[in-house]
């Protein structure tokens, strides 16, 4: 008897990563991060810096105001937050 075996293509969606500076850590586990970026006018061509503002799980507590920081993408762990934040060396 033969076995037949199938290959299972396996999808594995990359998280995105971002960069950013902690403006508030005044909730409990959660940080503000603010992520900047340059836009480019499509006219003009001038380029001009353009903010976010992302709420991160800081699961110790240990990142301040600040800090330069990674947020990773995430699975939603309240209405706001869906990312996780961790502190560049």
């Amino acid at each position: 008897m033969k076995k037949e075996t199938k290959k299972v293509n396996i999808i594995v969606k990359k998280r995105r990563v971002l960069h950013g500076v902690v403006v508030s850590d005044k909730m409990d586990k959660t940080v503000v991060v603010r992520v900047d970026r340059l836009k480019m006018d499509s006219k003009y061509k001038k380029r001009y810096k353009v903010s976010k503002k992302y709420k991160a799980h800081d699961e110790e507590n240990k990142l301040k105001e600040g800090d330069l920081v990674e947020i990773t993408e995430n699975k939603p762990m309240s209405k706001d937050k869906k990312w996780v934040a961790q502190k560049i060396k």
